[in-house]
């Protein structure tokens, strides 16, 4: 079974700053969060492999569940969140007043921003994880921890639809369970819901 978690909350989700490739780390709350869902994941769910994205926020997110389960954290430069080049740091409501600054969520998959990547270059390296992985998520009980924006394009890649892909992402800790078959299948995804990730959190 594949288990997927979006980060528990952050410096950059509560101060509404768009986080990009940069090292926001947990808040208090994000890392008593993220202890809380692992303990209450546990009860119910094993995990075998555990692979983070190698940002802070992710690798703080997955350390109460290497402890949980006894399992060591790789990390994987592909589960990163987009990098937003000159947007990354600033807060979104300054952002809704920059020019050059994509603000329709479904219309990303070819925008760039200045030195940054777009959703097609996430979607790349995504695609190029799921391959190397695929056999094993076929076999093993993996924990995969990453973003926002590439759990967008996750989601798409899962449900075979990319270039087009969800508006929405999880919530901060909310957990995707797949019973991965493979690329080019549509996989049904289902949510997991433990400590506060049953609250909505909003980033635009």
């Amino acid at each position: 079974m594949l288990y997927l978690i979006r980060h528990a909350q952050s410096e950059a989700n509560q101060n509404r700053i768009m986080a990009s490739g940069m090292p926001y780390p947990l808040t208090p709350a994000g890392h008593a969060d993220a202890r809380r869902i692992a303990s209450e994941f546990a009860q119910n769910h094993k995990i075998e492999l555990l692979i983070s994205s190698p940002l802070v926020r992710a690798i703080q997110t997955a350390e109460p569940f290497g402890e949980f389960f006894g399992l060591p954290i790789r990390t994987d430069e592909r589960l990163k969140e987009q990098d937003q080049g000159v947007f990354s740091g600033r807060g979104y409501d300054e952002i809704k007043t920059l020019s050059g600054y994509e603000h329709r969520p479904l219309a990303r998959w070819d925008w760039l921003p200045e030195g940054g990547e777009s959703y097609k270059m996430v979607a790349t390296r995504v695609m190029s994880f799921f391959q190397e992985y695929s056999e094993i998520f076929k076999t093993k009980n993996v924990l995969l921890v990453t973003h926002a924006v590439t759990f967008r394009l996750i989601r798409g890649l899962l449900e075979n639809t990319l270039p087009t892909y969800p508006e929405g992402f999880p919530n901060n800790g909310e957990i995707w369970v797949v019973n991965f078959q493979g690329l080019g299948w549509v996989h049904p995804i289902t949510s997991l819901f433990y400590g506060d990730s049953r609250n909505f959190i909003h980033n635009p």
